[in-house]
């Protein structure tokens, strides 16, 4: 086999030059990608201000109101009742339903680290998964009550009431559409939170055919009066 010709030392350098200055280029180019990368992966909070004025008005540039939600909601490609939305107003605390103020905005956004609509979408599967948490769901529902009441009223009136019952319980509780029956043909026109909060506890430990369900409890009296109007149902049903 022929030996190769050995370069003279002014080749190697002026090779070995060409081939760091080349790759000190590659590199250079990597990191500059790897920085644009990062930058658009990293939260801006100038960039989520920015995006809260596409909803606000001049009026009251601090706070997104129902017209603004409403185009909130068709950007990210979520009805306004879908429950994800619920779960995002908790994330940032809102404290009225329709209404985020820029302040909770910042707080839930960044908290998520989101700060565009692409970014919210990519973690609208995290906040449904949310639900699937028992204690996180519970703090949810209790945090729904004083989110979707009026604010000059201390109970919750039956029509919002009953929205976010099928929100929160009308997909998981067996007995929820007879629970809606009963409400609907009772005396009451309103829930306050003792009753709402019950209503939970009592969707998770009752049995459907209410067999563990104790008079004597600490039940709220509507839900008294709920098991007895079902036991009544079911016994008439028998009977025809």
């Amino acid at each position: 086999m022929p030996r190769s010709k050995r370069r003279s030392a002014t080749e190697m350098s002026s090779t070995d030059d060409d081939r760091y200055a080349s790759k000190r280029s590659r590199n250079s180019n990597s990191s500059r990608r790897v920085s644009r990368i990062d930058e658009a992966q990293s939260f801006s909070q100038k960039r989520c201000i920015a995006w809260f004025r596409e909803y606000s008005t001049p009026d009251d540039p601090d706070t997104l109101g129902p017209e603004g939600m409403e185009k909130f909601c068709e950007d990210v490609g979520v009805e306004p009742e879908n429950v994800v939305m619920l779960v995002l107003a908790y994330k940032m605390g809102a404290r009225q339903m329709g209404f985020f103020t820029r302040d909770e905005w910042l707080k839930g956004l960044a908290d998520m680290q989101c700060d565009s609509i692409q970014k919210l979408q990519y973690r609208l599967d995290h906040l449904r998964c949310l639900l699937n948490d028992q204690n996180v769901f519970k703090a949810i529902y209790r945090y729904a009550y004083d989110f979707a009441r009026d604010k000059d009223q201390r109970s919750m009136d039956m029509e919002t009431a009953k929205a976010m019952l099928q929100l929160l319980l009308g997909k998981h509780w067996p007995l929820y559409s007879q629970f809606s029956h009963f409400l609907d043909q009772s005396k009451y026109k309103v829930i306050n939170k003792d009753q709402w909060c019950n209503i939970l506890e009592f969707s998770r430990t009752i049995y459907n055919d209410l067999s563990n369900y104790d008079v004597d409890g600490a039940w709220p009296v509507m839900l008294d009066e709920f098991v007895e109007w079902l036991k009544a149902s079911r016994a008439k049903s028998d009977i025809s």
